[in-house]
């Protein structure tokens, strides 16, 4: 079987190419280059597929589609003698810029490794991978697909402490019986301990931190750089509206944050609430962060079995766990969800995922939440 498979230099899609070539697949490997334009490792139209060569490998802090990471890839695609393409959708990669800088003047929190894999890793990698006649895509991530009452379904990866089924919740459920995830079933170490095994010098390679658009982590750097930042300074408030101190720009901040606020108190204080229109950034106790209910829309279901209401795991964050929730569909793609237990920083913007057990149901975005246990949220 012909499989794609998405190689970003890493240990996880290394040691899954060497999983692949175990269990007999035909594997090609694709560097997708997206990162910033002049570390740009090659450039070509998807249509074409010569296997390119990396043109510089100019060192970085650790992201996951910078030069050297392209580098990385060929190498390991060099080792395990495997075809290589390294292709740059720096243009459509344009997209989820947008998307992050248009969250961020709105006051929401984004979450741009959700939209590539939705867009990018899983849509340009399978129209890829139709382009050159292959049956399956893959990648390095863990998770799993397995067949649940006739339909694959999504479930998380066996090593929960890296489960990344979170920030794939979104991907088209049309192509998930096309999907691999061959290090899903294995361990981190695991993993690590099969590289080595290979001979491939990624087996230690710390694993990406960065949004690989900001190597440097500097967001309001790169709101400034990309599109001209507007003037975003504003009040502190109370939750009462009492002003306490003023800010340079409400993009710094993002809900639950209590460190580098720039003022201090005498007991912590967190920020509990943004106001893009008024350009207020409104700071409160731990207390004040308790979410009871949310909205969330733009939901994609991955099951066809879904009821309108229902009980279930409901997901804020990545490094959330998942807390009982009931859940009601209000439409189509949108949703209400009344926790059991108050939930703490929930952030408008963030991707919010449903599970029954350890079976992504669907995925959308947080809307608004509320402290009280019934809506119209105030």
């Amino acid at each position: 079987m012909r499989v794609v498979l998405a190689m970003s230099g890493g240990v996880d899609s290394s040691a899954s190419a060497v999983l692949l070539k175990q269990q007999g697949h035909e594997v090609i490997g694709l560097f997708m280059r997206s990162g910033a334009v002049e570390e740009t490792a090659c450039r070509t139209e998807p249509s074409t597929l010569p296997v390119l060569p990396i043109l510089s490998a100019k060192p970085n802090k650790q992201g996951c589609c910078s030069a050297s990471d392209a580098a990385d890839a060929r190498r390991v695609a060099d080792v395990l003698d495997i075809p290589f393409h390294a292709l740059n959708f720096s243009d459509a990669f344009g997209r989820i810029k947008d998307y992050f800088v248009d969250e961020y003047l709105a006051g929401r929190t984004p979450n741009p490794c959700v939209m590539c894999n939705n867009w990018l890793k899983f849509g340009k990698l399978w129209d890829f991978a139709v382009s050159v006649g292959a049956d399956h895509i893959a990648t390095g991530h863990y998770a799993r697909i397995q067949s649940v009452d006739g339909q694959p379904a999504l479930i998380r990866g066996r090593d929960l402490t890296k489960d990344q089924s979170y920030v794939l919740a979104g991907i088209n459920r049309d192509i998930l019986d096309r999907i691999l995830f061959p290090v899903g079933d294995h361990t981190k170490p695991e993993i690590r301990a099969l590289a080595a095994e290979a001979g491939l010098r990624v087996a230690t390679k710390p694993d990406s931190q960065e949004i690989c658009f900001i190597p440097d982590n500097d967001y309001v750097g790169f709101l400034e750089r990309y599109r001209g930042r507007p003037d975003m300074a504003g009040d502190f408030v109370d939750p009462q509206g009492r002003v306490l101190g003023k800010h340079t720009g409400y993009d710094q901040f993002t809900i639950g944050q209590r460190r580098g606020l720039g003022i201090t108190f005498g007991d912590p204080r967190f920020v509990i609430r943004i106001e893009p229109e008024s350009r207020r950034v409104v700071l409160g106790t731990h207390d004040d962060l308790a979410c009871r209910a949310l909205e969330a829309d733009g939901v994609s279901w991955l099951s066809d079995s879904v009821p309108d209401q229902f009980e279930c795991l409901a997901q804020i964050r990545y490094q959330h766990t998942a807390a009982q929730a009931t859940v009601e569909r209000i439409g189509p793609d949108h949703v209400r969800v009344q926790f059991v237990e108050s939930q703490f920083g929930v952030a408008p913007g963030q991707a919010l995922v449903l599970y029954d057990g350890d079976r992504v149901l669907g995925g959308g975005w947080i809307r608004q939440s509320a402290a009280i246990t019934s809506f119209p949220i105030a």
